[in-house]
């Protein structure tokens, strides 16, 4: 049994469908677009002219910037024939539209783009995944596995990421006179030297356990790995001696993630997220995780406060009289 596939309707051949057809052959010869590329500028472009054709406009300089910006609302509304589209789709469209006025008006078809304000819908921003604390716990003992070199390596590395809030860029950088391990009888975790984005140094306060972690990476296990390398100053090596990459880094975490059994999706910058997500629900002023992130910007650091809200309401829904049945 045949099923009908419901697809916008095509606008009638006016002028401003053949305007279209010639920027898609322009994209297709000129450019060199893909064949999948100028189908879904084509699926676009498509419900563009029908809605044109629907206001009563025929001609491609009859279009005003208040013609683009009604499709860009009824692309989020809706319709009969189709459902409200997501910012992300809607965005695509939108973009199509603007390559199709760029390109008639540099083409002197028309006198002057009249998509040229209208900017496509922000997809929604992400909050950034952080771990609940028992899970960084688990992952975290998950990477000490045994007392070889590269076990005590990888919990020094996962403690710093952590413990600091160091991105793995600035963690496999360090160098042994950015650590400042502090004195272990009287509890203190010392500071390490991060250089962030352009170079920006910023010092930042060590836990116990990173600096105990690093203490033990740094006796027991660093020097039997950088024996084998050219006496390199960086803390983090591999077992050729040399500085550890990147690529290490995230296998790192990837093996300890798996050891602990956490099935998401488990990043360096998951334990950066969890850093400053902790120390938000644990009450640190937003400006103060701003200075250990290392945020130009407050405005950067506030998206953590979003993820911080569901803490409020279970505390709210915990402490509060009339907050439950």
């Amino acid at each position: 049994m045949s099923r009908t596939v419901s697809t916008t309707p095509a606008a009638p051949r006016t002028p401003l469908r053949r305007a279209r057809d010639g920027w898609l052959d322009h994209l297709r010869v000129e450019r060199g677009r893909s064949e999948h590329t100028l189908q879904a500028y084509r699926r676009d472009t498509d419900r563009y002219l029908s809605f044109l054709h629907g206001a009563g406009v025929r001609e491609p300089e009859e279009v005003r910037e208040k013609h683009v910006t009604d499709f860009l609302a009824h692309l989020r509304r809706g319709d009969d024939e189709h459902r409200p589209l997501a910012a992300t789709s809607a965005a695509r469209a939108v973009v199509a539209v603007r390559g199709l006025h760029r390109f008639l008006a540099a083409e002197g078809e028309v006198p002057a783009d009249p998509s040229q304000e209208v900017q496509p819908p922000a997809p929604p921003r992400r909050l950034p995944k952080a771990l609940p604390v028992d899970a960084v716990e688990r992952l975290l003992q998950a990477a000490s596995v045994g007392d070889t070199p590269a076990a005590l390596r990888d919990r020094a590395l996962l403690e710093v990421l952590y413990g600091c809030g160091a991105r793995v860029s600035e963690a496999i950088a360090l160098d042994l006179d950015d650590l400042e391990l502090g004195r272990a009888e009287d509890g203190t975790g010392g500071v390490v030297r991060l250089f962030g984005k352009g170079s920006k140094e910023r010092i930042v306060p060590m836990g116990r356990y990173a600096r105990d972690a690093l203490d033990a990476w740094l006796v027991r296990g660093r020097p039997a790995m950088a024996r084998a390398g050219t006496g390199t100053p960086a803390v983090f090596v591999n077992a050729r001696g040399g500085r550890l990459s990147r690529q290490s880094a995230w296998t790192a975490i990837k093996t300890a993630a798996g050891r602990a059994g956490l099935k998401d999706d488990i990043s360096p910058h998951t334990l950066r997220h969890s850093f400053a997500t902790h120390l938000l629900d644990g009450g640190a002023d937003v400006r103060v995780v701003q200075e250990l992130l290392g945020h130009a910007s407050v405005t950067t650091t506030q998206i953590y406060t979003h993820v911080s809200t569901q803490h409020l309401r279970e505390v709210y829904a915990q402490a509060h009289p009339r907050a439950r049945g």
